[in-house]
């Protein structure tokens, strides 16, 4: 075991060392490849940063604390020689804790205790370690000044977490902030060269691959990997237009759900023409049934300018694997260009309550899987996947789900 000892939260300012590690986070966001940076996610690098940026609150598992006690040699004051060593005992106690262990050195804002005579403790394999040495000890004394030196490191902890809880719960701000106001810049740099009206050289130093370093954490995000290839925007369905498509979808559905009798017998493809007739009277004509699109047909496609904007998968709810399916399914049948999609569900079970509680856990657990989106739906679910074959190119997906 290591003899270093060190003194408890009478360090560096806390404060200082929290903003240090957001700018280091902000400067390395600066020297990210350009069409790297631009060809990954926003939210993955939101997340890998907020993961390495992110400091993991002090806790004393004080229900655990143990203790020891060895011969050990004692400062004695002798009137005639001063100070001689005699043997004495020493009492340790082992306080277990979790968290970053590098935060007992730095002083909160607000501390507990005199830095000028701080506390000195070892920390040693997620454990405070107090020792008490006395040529002739006396329990009481002991233990009472343990329990004081315990109250003195239970209140700094309070302090401390309660400043990292507020650094914690701003940075994923802070930083998707800074990432978009790069990116910005980055895509306005490209339209200004655009403007020039020559062909944009390629760098000889461009980087081909991309290392993932070392992460200090025990459980983190990995850093996001992209093509470094020339990043080239692309036209995607605008999210307002996207809500409501499907809140045509969604009304049809309280229609069917308060009409059942008129509903009870058609099949999924009957439903699905409801479904149609409604969106062609908002777009043309431009959503069609059994539409020829990537892999496969899909249920409900639109289309403008050629390209498609939104994909929709209706299938009548057949438990877990059915529902598997049916997503690999609409997967199959998503290209480039598709960024958002859809599953209408249709259940005939008794229990819809349940079907609704299974689906968002089906759907986590897919391999494509990558967040949970908020969706103001009592029976509906929205996340991102990631493409099949690129997890850097993602498409939002939300299901809705109705008893028919």
């Amino acid at each position: 075991m290591t003899e270093e000892k060190i003194a408890l939260f009478s360090g560096r300012q806390l404060g200082t060392v929290l903003r240090e590690k957001l700018q280091l986070t902000f400067q390395d966001i600066d020297n990210i490849d350009a069409n790297t940076l631009l060809n990954t996610s926003l939210e993955d690098w939101c997340d890998y940063y907020e993961s390495n940026c992110k400091f993991e609150i002090l806790e004393l598992l004080e229900t655990e604390i143990s203790t020891a006690q060895e011969e050990a040699l004692v400062p004695v004051m002798n009137f005639f020689s001063g100070y001689t060593q005699e043997k004495g005992t020493k009492f340790s106690y082992f306080i277990p804790f979790k968290g970053e262990q590098e935060l007992f050195r730095y002083q909160p804002s607000v501390s507990i205790g005199d830095l000028n005579n701080p506390l000195f403790a070892q920390i040693y394999h997620n454990e405070i370690i107090l020792d008490y040495a006395e040529w002739h000890p006396e329990v009481i004394r002991i233990q009472s000044r343990f329990q004081q030196n315990l109250s003195k490191i239970r209140e700094n902890i309070r302090y401390s977490n309660r400043e990292i809880l507020e650094f914690n719960n701003s940075i994923h701000t802070k930083i998707k902030s800074k990432i978009e106001d790069r990116r910005q810049k980055l895509l306005q740099d490209q339209n200004l060269v655009a403007a020039l009206g020559y062909p944009l050289k390629r760098r000889d130093n461009t980087p081909k691959t991309y290392v993932v370093p070392t992460v200090r954490k025990k459980i983190s995000i990995p850093r996001p990997s992209a093509s470094t290839a020339s990043f080239i925007p692309e036209p995607t369905l605008d999210m307002q237009e996207y809500e409501h498509i499907l809140s045509v979808i969604y009304n049809m559905g309280l229609v069917m759900e308060r009409s059942p009798k008129a509903f009870q017998n058609m099949g999924e493809e009957d439903l699905r023409q409801h479904f149609l007739f409604q969106l062609n009277g908002h777009y043309e004509g431009q959503a069609t049934g059994e539409t020829f699109n990537f892999q496969g047909k899909t249920d409900i496609l639109i289309r403008a300018k050629n390209q498609n904007i939104f994909i929709a998968e209706c299938k009548f709810w057949g438990g877990e694997e059915k529902l598997k399916e049916t997503l690999n399914q609409l997967l199959g049948y998503i290209s480039w260009r598709d960024t958002k999609i859809a599953l209408i569900i249709f259940n005939r079970n008794k229990n819809f309550s349940a079907v609704i509680k299974q689906i968002p856990e089906i759907i986590k657990s897919h391999l494509n899987f990558k967040r949970e989106l908020d969706y103001n739906c009592e029976t509906g679910f929205r996340c991102i996947l990631h493409y099949p074959d690129d997890v850097n190119r993602e498409l939002i997906l939300s299901t809705l789900a109705f008893n028919v």
